[in-house]
């Protein structure tokens, strides 16, 4: 396990890899940070308000941090100021957008001062015919989407929190979602950035160019980087015309086997590249639905696929919802249901993107697993984690994105383990199921991040020399270690 002591005068920190030494945020640092935000922009004595930014989505308390304070610049010069006066106090810096990740990425381990996006939230530019936008990280990704309504584009980037996360955060994480099967991830999406570097500078990379092999390619560098080498004040991303049509289909399988193993043959065989293929287990499914207080027809049901098909045209729509239809019947599915309006594929999402709400409300032991294997081993793979379940006493219900071969798994433990008992079996439990995520050719996280959950099992996946060499990009960009330090990996 991973283990911190803060000695807060001084700020003293010990794990299990390295000592790191910063200096404290004292009131000659507040004053200098009210200077460069303004007086009411920077949080550091209410304890409350601070709490809000020690912790993101993770269930429990365990990977909570609070920072020493919370500065809200609102343009990129403030940020680069506040950047720059941390680098010379050696003063660790966080990163932050809406705090709806899952991985700690955005938790002040180490405390010091969170940079928050919130007032970055501008759309700077749409521009329709290159089908692009500029956007600050503070704007909500659903909200983007509601702008462009107008122009007939959207921007395909779906991280099922799109409702609440920011578009830095999407950068960040690099996250997925939903259609990532057919739409990608979103390093596709992303031409430029605008970046403040540890040091306080401003970079600009890429831009508004579908082609640009001048140099290195900083932009695919930044995306996923989880905020460690910079922090993002502008992006600049590709848009897509949206499509007119959309249909959905609930595909209910007697087990969970049946229904991942249909997955490979939709992808290889039916012709048609489904928008979403997503797999839910029976406990997750009902669990959502109970949270919900949601009722479908699911008695003799152990899974569930969720598909979703698009298109410009509604006959050609139709013919892919039928196909692909036919050959979740052939793989055994009991009943299927088409959702073919927006209220009726509304209410089946909305129980897809409550299952991890859900779970999280049922146990505050819990342990969110994010792997990522070649789409044709999740039927291996989802067997494997139930006979790990089987043998550590545990639950492990799965759901994810089966199209893209990214899995979630909810490790959970029975109502009478203590917090005790659960963290000593859970490093057991996950060096297992990360065996067999690599043995198959597959990482520990596809879309969540490692952040300081995910960091000591690393090594379970990636060898000595690949971690060396992203140390050495990290020392090369950040030699103080101040942006957001103790995620992905130890100095």
């Amino acid at each position: 396990m991973h283990f911190l002591y803060y000695l807060f005068a001084g700020v003293s920190i010990v794990n299990t890899a390295a000592v790191v030494k910063y200096r404290p945020v004292t009131p000659a640092v507040i004053a200098a940070l009210q200077q460069i935000v303004g007086d009411t922009q920077v949080l550091c004595q209410d304890q409350d308000k601070l709490a809000e930014f020690s912790h993101d989505e993770i269930p429990g308390t365990y990977y909570r941090t609070m920072p020493e304070a919370v500065v809200f610049p609102a343009t990129a010069a403030e940020v680069a100021a506040v950047v720059k006066l941390a680098n010379q106090e050696c003063i660790p810096l966080t990163p932050r957008g809406a705090g709806s990740g899952l991985s700690g990425g955005a938790v002040p381990v180490y405390g010091g001062i969170v940079v928050s996006t919130r007032r970055l939230n501008r759309i700077l530019e749409i521009d329709p015919d290159n089908m692009m936008i500029t956007v600050e990280p503070g704007v909500i990704a659903n909200d983007l989407n509601e702008h462009l309504k107008p122009y007939g584009l959207f921007y395909a980037g779906y991280p099922m929190s799109m409702e609440t996360c920011y578009i830095g955060g999407n950068v960040a994480e690099n996250a997925g979602g939903g259609k990532a099967v057919k739409y990608g991830v979103t390093s596709r999406y992303v031409l430029g950035l605008e970046v403040v570097l540890p040091n306080g500078t401003i970079v600009e990379m890429g831009g508004k160019l579908i082609k640009d092999v001048t140099g290195y390619n900083l932009v695919q560098l930044m995306v996923g980087s989880e905020g460690t080498l910079g922090i993002v004040t502008k992006v600049i991303l590709k848009l897509l015309p949206r499509p007119k049509y959309q249909a959905d289909l609930l595909c209910l399988f007697r087990s969970s086997e049946e229904a991942v193993a249909a997955v490979p043959k939709i992808l290889t065989e039916s012709g048609v590249m489904p928008a979403s293929l997503e797999f839910m287990d029976r406990t997750g499914f009902l669990a959502a639905c109970q949270y919900l207080n949601e009722s479908l027809p699911c008695q003799d049901c152990g899974a569930m696929l969720l598909i979703s098909v698009d298109g410009f045209e509604k006959e050609q729509v139709e013919k892919d919802y039928d196909k692909i239809g036919t050959y979740c019947q052939n793989a055994g599915a009991s009943e299927i249901y088409v959702a073919d309006n927006r209220a009726d594929s509304e209410r089946l999402w909305k129980i897809r993107r409550s299952v991890p709400e859900a779970f999280s409300l049922a146990s505050k032991l819990q342990s969110g697993e994010d792997v990522v294997v070649p789409p044709t081993m999740i039927p291996m793979v989802a067997e494997t984690f139930r006979q790990i379940a089987v043998k550590y006493g545990v639950a492990i219900p799965c759901y994810g994105h089966a199209g893209d071969g990214n899995l979630h798994a909810r490790i959970t433990p029975p109502a009478d383990w203590d917090e005790e008992k659960w963290l000593r079996i859970l490093p057991d439990i996950l060096q297992e199921l990360y065996a067999v995520v690599k043995s198959v050719g597959g990482r520990i996280s596809g879309e969540h991040g490692i952040g300081h959950k995910r960091k000591d099992y690393m090594q379970c996946v990636l060898s000595p020399e690949y971690l060396e060499l992203l140390r050495t990009i990290k020392k090369a960009f950040d030699p103080n270690n101040i942006m957001n330090p103790g995620k992905i990996f130890d100095c």
